[in-house]
């Protein structure tokens, strides 16, 4: 009966994040079968005593976004077992869970990466423990979207009944007033959708937590505190996925131990053959009963990164170096924002940090230019690929997880 604004600074008030976790907690990627496979039984159990699903034979929830390179498992281990999970399902091209009820084009329209987080569950031994374990996975989550994720705008569906702790707590904006009565999703239960703008958030939880005690500052929590508890992904280099599934686990977990595969729409089943187009992924992947023309491929596919650079001009010419963050790669092009203008159509040096101790340089020209809050959004053509671009690419295509391309870029090591 209280009104919302005092209803949510009561939410604010039980608050407790603890600066220094107990050390038999790990925060890490799932990336084993084991781990994988004990998320996926903690949110099996936690969605059926929930009644968002029923029992499934493996005793696991999944699903088919969890097939894909583009979705983290997040798991909290306490004491070597798993007790909270949630997944991070960035935009491809099947899409979010939550899209099928709910519109995005408000959040589009602002620019910026999607993730949906999806799939969380704690351990019921921990559900009533202030926290424990739900605020390192909030925190693990925030850290992994705004440093390795290249993450701008998360989005929800939850249960009407508890979207005011994501309101409350996160400042989680609703997509729309009204909640959704069946979401099929989730066993036709009812969902909220919201979004979190990642890029203003840090202002906003220092707004409301700013004058709180520490253990109950968010905003110190997620923007300042290090928890030594969070295991970093390795990355050689700056690319902004992290995929573990080998063909090997997705026969396991999509085949063997589930009909994920089975029951995929004849599109679907088209899109992940698009998707994992390597021979040793082939051999697993569902067969194909439909024709691809009506499926839309990019003639050369393009892969997320996070890679500064600089244009710098060539010899004669006059111009200051500008600086630029690019987005995406591909064999011959990348696409890149800077926050001053390039000169169009001129041949430029572009300089490009694609790790921590691999650089490339190429020659490029700008050939699209899309201004975009103050900032600008080019596409790069390379003239001539220099040999550390041409195995960088070329690892990325022929490769699915950190380990196939760390193995394919061995020979930067050596240079």
């Amino acid at each position: 009966m209280l009104p919302r604004s005092r209803r949510h600074r009561i939410f604010r008030s039980f608050v407790d994040c603890d600066p220094a976790p107990n050390p038999k907690l790990v925060l890490k990627i799932a990336e084993t079968r084991e781990e994988l496979e004990a998320c996926f039984h903690l949110l099996h159990d936690a969605y059926v005593s929930s009644g968002f699903m029923t029992p499934d034979p493996s005793g696991m929830r999944v699903t088919i976004y969890h097939a894909l390179p583009s979705t983290t498992t997040l798991c909290a281990k306490y004491d070597g077992k798993v007790v909270g999970t949630l997944s991070l399902i960035r935009e491809s091209a099947i899409g979010f869970p939550l899209q099928r009820i709910f519109d995005l084009t408000s959040v589009r329209a602002k620019k910026g990466n999607i993730a949906e987080v999806s799939a969380l569950a704690v351990h019921p031994r921990f559900r009533r423990t202030g926290g424990t374990i739900l605020f390192p996975l909030m925190k693990f989550m925030y850290e992994y979207c705004t440093a390795f994720f290249d993450t701008r705008h998360l989005v929800i569906a939850v249960n009407p009944r508890h979207i005011e702790m994501y309101e409350s707590l996160l400042f989680f904006r609703r997509l729309t007033s009204r909640v959704v009565e069946n979401y099929d999703f989730v066993n036709g239960a009812p969902a909220v959708g919201a979004t979190l703008d990642l890029k203003h958030a840090p202002e906003i939880f220092r707004k409301h937590y700013s004058d709180k005690p520490l253990r109950r500052n968010l905003h110190h929590y997620f923007v300042n505190t290090k928890l030594p508890n969070i295991e970093i992904p390795h990355r050689r280099f700056y690319t902004t996925n992290d995929p573990v599934l080998t063909p090997d686990l997705i026969d396991y977990f999509f085949n063997q131990k589930t009909q994920v595969f089975a029951n995929l729409s004849d599109r679907k089943k088209a899109l992940m053959h698009l998707i994992y187009d390597l021979p040793d992924y082939q051999r697993v992947l569902p067969p194909l009963t439909a024709d691809l023309k009506d499926v839309k491929v990019r003639q050369h596919r393009r892969f997320s990164v996070k890679c500064p650079g600089r244009l710098t001009p060539n010899e004669g010419k006059d111009m200051n170096p500008i600086q630029m963050e690019i987005s995406e790669v591909s064999r011959y092009g990348f696409r890149a924002r800077t926050q001053t203008p390039a000169p169009p159509e001129t041949w430029l040096t572009a300089v490009i940090q694609l790790g921590s101790k691999e650089t490339s340089r190429i020659q490029v020209r700008s050939v699209q230019d899309t201004e975009v809050e103050g900032s600008h959004l080019y596409g790069f053509q390379i003239g001539e690929p220099d040999l550390v671009w041409r195995k960088f690419v070329n690892a990325l295509y022929d490769g699915r997880t950190h380990s196939d391309l760390d193995n394919a870029t061995r020979f930067l090591r050596e240079r």
